[in-house]
């Protein structure tokens, strides 16, 4: 089946994401088409393209990813705290998508400790731990959202920088201060 990508700029790099020919996001990732393909269906790496000559190419379509790029913005200019495209994450476990479905629930502005959600998947932490790292669409299924038992930003597959950021972004606003957020720079 063919995919489309784009990469574009966010206050904190580079953004990729792929979707499948229905328009449903496949994979995202901080930083450019590499990273992407990481992240990516093995089906869907074989080929990467800037046409659409191959039947399973991975081919630039800036235009087919407009609703992706601009819930993005939204996202980050503090207007979204929930994204509401259409996703279509390819493979994974049963557990991985139990997972996936408990990141999901995270509401915005909030974490989760990896044994939390253990606790309410009736698993491991580290378990919970992994299959968080093979989320393939980051950002939109926020993985981010998950911390360790202290607190401290572990096990970010694009670095704890980021991921601070998309945290201290999504931070409830200080009391007795507007509930604007600022926009990330």
């Amino acid at each position: 089946m063919p995919c489309y990508h784009d990469t574009f700029s966010t206050p904190v790099g580079d953004f990729s994401a792929a979707v499948d020919e229905t328009g449903a996001l496949v994979a995202t990732a901080f930083g450019g088409t590499k990273a992407l393909l990481a992240r990516f269906p093995s089906a869907a790496r074989a080929s990467v393209s800037e046409s659409t000559d191959s039947p399973q190419a991975l081919t630039r379509a800036p235009a087919k990813l407009a609703a992706v790029r601009k819930q993005v913005d939204e996202y980050f200019a503090g207007k979204r705290r929930a994204f509401d495209l259409p996703l279509a994450p390819s493979g994974g476990t049963a557990h991985q998508r139990r997972v996936r479905a408990a990141l999901l629930a995270i509401p915005f502005g909030e974490t989760r400790s990896y044994g939390q959600l253990a606790k309410k998947l009736g698993s491991s932490p580290r378990a919970v731990g992994r299959a968080n790292a093979t989320n393939p669409i980051s950002l939109i299924v926020p993985c981010h959202r998950v911390i360790g038992a202290d607190g401290s930003l572990t096990g970010y597959a694009f670095g704890e920088s980021i991921k601070r950021r998309l945290l201290a972004h999504e931070a409830p606003a200080p009391q007795g201060r507007r509930s604007r957020r600022p926009v990330l720079t």
